[in-house]
């Protein structure tokens, strides 16, 4: 098969017509599918065929059928979950990176995406205020971000207590003793569960979701041995920060490693105006986020930070005979990340660092925090709506009255269409969440979703 009309261009050009229809369509479109899962299942399934169809017809099929189940994630209207859209030079990228296919584990074997990632790994230090000698690993999510960051830190801890886990394993090992705030995400405890370190001590929090310092010294104080503390910047509800500074300065006096989870929140350090929101977080010793959440580039793109390079690698690294090392660069990107081959993620990353510039990203991330606040204030007066945090970031927290109106209410806001928030429950009442994440928010969608929980309670309230 060529590579021209008889193999890939067809299904290129087909792909490249479909994708920009739908992009065309996000302005005005419900942002709710119109098809669900099981309606969807038969169009797509049955016996596989015993005949092959050719890629553009396949590329043109698929783009058709899948059209009414697709959620408008990439509006601007979409507040339903911290999703964030796609950046022109993120998503252009992206499909050169597929095009190129390029497996980024291998330094020597891949030198250009290696060169990529480490430059925008360097970019993303800066931006952030990390340490410049910290190694950033690109890996699927902030799930798994999070999961590298305390796997290097499960290493370190055990290492320093005299316990070899890589030989060993973890029979007989010290107990690592673990500590989180009561409103941590539930990512969190799966990352401990995944490196078998089981089910965390429960830090209380204040009303806004923060760890309160004293509640960690005292559960500290109360045992002893390796002990790693997970921190948050950017409760999923309120969008409050831990108090850094406070915190870590209590986990290092009982000799804690400080992992910080800023799936979404990492990036107020590159913003000036919210830059405060994560004072002291920079003396932590491994940081985890994903980049398709605040900085809008494709899915499939977390970004692990860790201070101990060494214990990173060595809790990631392998060594085959049958791979070739570079001697001359800072190690292979399969030591920073659970995978041994992995697509090139963080060439999307540099593509929109690159595209937005400095002072591009600040504004981004400044105007998510200022549309939440907007929104915020557009419901603030309007008589039975209840904003129930402090909107300092980009969450905001709505209840009308009792919770059967607020399922009401979030019921009616989905099947409108104009914009999708998500019900949630928070501070034991049922809630709507915004979270607004999306470059593509603006004035106009601050307007319409205003409007949008407006008439929706009006028309629970009269019907």
């Amino acid at each position: 098969m060529s590579y021209g009309d008889d193999g890939y261009a067809p299904a290129l050009d087909a792909a490249a017509r479909h994708a920009a229809a739908w992009l065309q369509s996000l302005p005005d479109r419900p942002v709710g599918p119109s098809a669900t899962a099981h309606d969807l299942a038969t169009a797509f399934g049955g016996p596989i065929p015993a005949r092959g169809m050719p890629a553009g017809d396949v590329v043109d099929l698929l783009a058709r059928t899948a059209e009414p189940g697709l959620m408008a994630i990439p509006s601007g209207r979409f507040f339903g979950w911290v999703m964030g859209g796609t950046l022109p030079a993120a998503l252009a990228s992206d499909w050169l990176v597929s095009a190129w296919d390029q497996n980024a584990g291998l330094r020597y074997a891949t030198p250009a995406m290696a060169a990529i990632e480490e430059s925008a790994g360097a970019w993303i230090l800066e931006l952030l205020g990390l340490p410049a000698g910290a190694d950033v690993g690109f890996a699927t999510g902030a799930t798994m971000a999070n999961f590298t960051g305390m796997a290097a830190a499960r290493w370190r801890l055990l290492a320093d207590a005299g316990w070899d886990v890589d030989r060993d394993g973890l029979t007989g090992a010290p107990k690592v003793r673990c500590f989180v705030g009561r409103e941590r995400h539930d990512t969190v405890d799966l990352g401990l569960r995944y490196l078998g370190l089981g089910r965390p001590d429960v830090v209380a929090a204040d009303a806004q979701g923060r760890l309160e310092p004293a509640a960690l010294e005292a559960a500290l104080a109360a045992g002893s041995g390796p002990a790693l503390v997970c921190l948050q910047a950017g409760n999923l509800h309120s969008g409050a920060f831990d108090p850094f500074p406070e915190a870590i300065s209590v986990a290092r006096r009982h000799g804690a490693w400080v992992h910080v989870d800023g799936a979404f929140g990492l990036w107020a350090a590159a913003a000036p105006g919210l830059r405060h929101l994560t004072r002291g977080y920079e003396d932590a010793d491994s940081w985890g986020t994903d980049a398709h959440k605040t900085l809008n580039v494709p899915y499939d793109c977390g970004i692990a930070i860790v201070r101990d390079a060494s214990a990173l690698r060595s809790a990631m690294g392998l060594h085959a005979s049958y791979l070739i090392h570079d001697a001359e660069g800072p190690g292979d990107p399969f030591e920073k990340v659970p995978e041994l081959s992995r697509r090139a993620r963080g060439v999307p990353v540099w593509a929109a660092l690159k595209s937005l510039g400095r002072d591009g990203v600040a504004a981004q991330i400044e105007g998510l925090a200022t549309a939440a606040a907007d929104i915020a204030a557009g419901l603030a007066g309007v008589d039975g709506v209840e904003v129930l945090n402090d909107v300092g970031y980009t969450q905001v927290c709505l209840a009308f009255g009792d919770d059967a109106t607020t399922r009401a209410v979030t019921a009616r806001i989905i099947s409108d269409g104009r914009v999708w928030m998500s019900g949630s429950r928070w501070r034991d009442r049922d809630i709507l969440r915004v979270s607004v994440s999306n470059w593509h928010t603006a004035a106009a969608e601050v307007d319409i979703a205003v409007e949008a929980v407006r008439s929706a309670l009006d028309a629970v309230r009269s019907g």
